[in-house]
């Protein structure tokens, strides 16, 4: 008896269709095995983060043009108990600062502006503004400090203010160093790209951005962040204090404008990182001139730096409510985007471990940290200020036998310790360790965050 593959063979043709129909079902089904696996292991790991409730928001990974997982965590409102989706509206803060840059980069093609242009050309009595460059204020190497450091910001974040007001909270401060001698990043200095964009285009900020960069890609979902309009499926925000989760407090979106104003979500900046391998917007050559680190590895609103071996380009966000991130990988087209309506969530640790997983690499699971009984006495020890960086400065104080950490510009918060030189955060994923000389005294401390240890040196 004749087997059934004997008569297929005596036809090259049929034989050939057959064969490249196999590799093809071959093919689709490694796939779906692939995108099931990454799916699995994302899921127990974002499941480890909602059970310890440390992250609620909408994630996305793509790799070489296809989405491989596009999935909402946790809850859009908790009061009325409905789900994050992919098509959740969420503030982006800095991540806004990309867009930024692209319009920057529009209107020099436009022969509108020149990023070497002056300060002082679109603001002629600001301080030092002959020193200053736009390449400058889109590098964060401007040396103008960063307004939303300052410690009334907190108190004041709840009033409008237009962007000419906003410029005049930091118009006249010191400035921190040169202009382009190093880096420290300035929403400062994105609110002022923020003015000169609408002082050159003669168009508001939103409808520069809306006519140049959100219609001609389709970005439907995306906007600027106003407060009072009813947008469908926009996320409420969540802080929290001490040991429970609240509402996140009210800020004004006059105030964050070119800085941290818009709302996405995980699709529409899918399409936009898609974007980002043509020139719909702008040539190559402004593209590279956007990707090319200039100090501390940063560009023109991204930072460009490695993980496992893979060239990253990427930016996180945080703003009243909310944490965002989103990491390219440009050799090996895999994007991958966190967005969340917890401002105490890790976001940028999030999307190192979502990387890690779809790189085979190593990553860990969050854990609940336990806090352990010390001698209070060793706090004296740690009080004091920490420079993190310049303009920077995290405070530790004592009260009634307990230690607390306060970062410029931000609320006081408890640390516990876990040990008696390690120390954690319950209002956002972070951790301490104080560092003690050959003497026993300490000289500074190490803010582990994001994947980061940043030493931070006693000044006081």
């Amino acid at each position: 008896m004749q087997r059934l593959h004997v008569g297929i063979t005596k036809n090259p043709r049929k034989r050939l269709a057959f064969l490249c129909l196999a590799v093809f079902l071959q093919s689709l089904f490694f796939t779906a095995c692939v995108t099931q696996d990454l799916e699995s292991k994302v899921d127990e790991y974002i499941h480890a983060h909602l059970k310890l409730h440390k992250f609620s928001g909408s994630i996305l990974i793509a790799q070489k043009g296809k989405i491989l997982m596009s999935k909402g965590y946790g809850m859009a409102n908790y009061e009325l108990g409905v789900p994050n989706t992919p098509q959740t509206k969420f503030l982006l803060g800095s991540i806004t600062k990309q867009f930024t840059s692209m319009a920057v980069m529009q209107l020099q093609e436009k022969g509108l502006l020149s990023v070497e242009d002056s300060l002082k050309k679109y603001i002629p009595d600001y301080p030092n503004g002959d020193k200053i460059t736009i390449h400058h204020l889109l590098t964060h190497t401007s040396g103008i400090p960063n307004f939303t450091s300052f410690p009334e910001y907190t108190k004041t974040m709840m009033l409008a203010s237009p962007v000419e007001e906003t410029i005049e909270r930091f118009k006249n401060k010191k400035l921190e160093f040169t202009p382009g001698e190093k880096f420290s990043y300035s929403n400062s200095g994105y609110i002022l790209l923020g003015y000169i964009i609408e002082k050159v285009s003669q168009k508001s900020y939103e409808a520069y951005l809306e006519e140049n960069i959100l219609q001609p890609l389709g970005l439907e979902d995306t906007g600027y962040g106003h407060h009072e309009p009813i947008f469908e499926n926009r996320a409420a925000g969540y802080s929290w204090d001490k040991d429970h989760q609240v509402n996140a407090s009210y800020l004004d979106m006059s105030i964050p404008h070119g800085a941290g104003a818009l709302y996405s979500t995980v699709e529409d900046l899918y399409l936009w990182d898609r974007a980002l391998y043509t020139e719909k917007l702008v040539s190559k050559s402004s593209l590279d001139k956007i990707f090319s680190p200039f100090k501390d590895n940063y560009g023109y609103g991204w930072g460009i730096s490695e993980l496992f071996g893979h060239k990253r380009i990427s930016h996180g966000g945080g703003i009243n409510g909310f944490t965002t991130n989103i990491s390219r990988y440009p050799d090996d087209d895999v994007c991958i985007i966190v967005l969340s309506n917890f401002d105490y969530s890790s976001t940028v640790r999030i999307s190192r471990d979502l990387a890690a997983i779809v790189f085979g690499e190593k990553y860990e699971f969050p854990k609940e940290r336990k806090e352990v009984k010390v001698d209070p006495k060793i706090y004296n020890a740690y009080v004091g200020q920490y420079e993190l960086e310049p303009g920077f400065i995290i405070t530790i104080t004592k009260e009634n036998e307990r230690l607390f950490a306060q970062a410029t510009g931000q609320p006081k918060a408890e640390i516990y310790p876990e040990s008696e030189i390690k120390f954690f955060l319950k209002v956002v994923d972070a951790q301490m360790t104080f560092v003690k000389d050959d003497k026993g005294e300490v000289t500074q401390l190490v803010l582990h965050q994001g994947g980061q240890d940043q030493p931070a040196k006693k000044i006081k």
